[in-house]
């Protein structure tokens, strides 16, 4: 069980990773004197962009495979 959830962790640290990357979660801070705010924005049009790639590229590799 603790195996499972490591390896969860670890999923959802490299989705993260690579999210801020590929530019599709921007993080924004707005801080005053008295409070601090932090925002994540996901930016859907470019994960559906990349989706789509990723798509064409498979169809691309079966393609060739056969």
């Amino acid at each position: 069980m603790k195996a499972l959830f490591g390896a969860i962790v670890l999923l959802l640290v490299v989705i993260a990773g690579l999210g801020f990357y590929r530019g599709w979660f921007h993080l924004s801070t707005n801080s005053t004197e008295q409070k601090s705010s932090a925002t994540i924005t996901v930016d859907k049009d470019k994960i559906q962009a990349d989706e789509g790639k990723v798509k064409e590229k498979v169809g691309e590799f079966e393609q060739k495979a056969k």
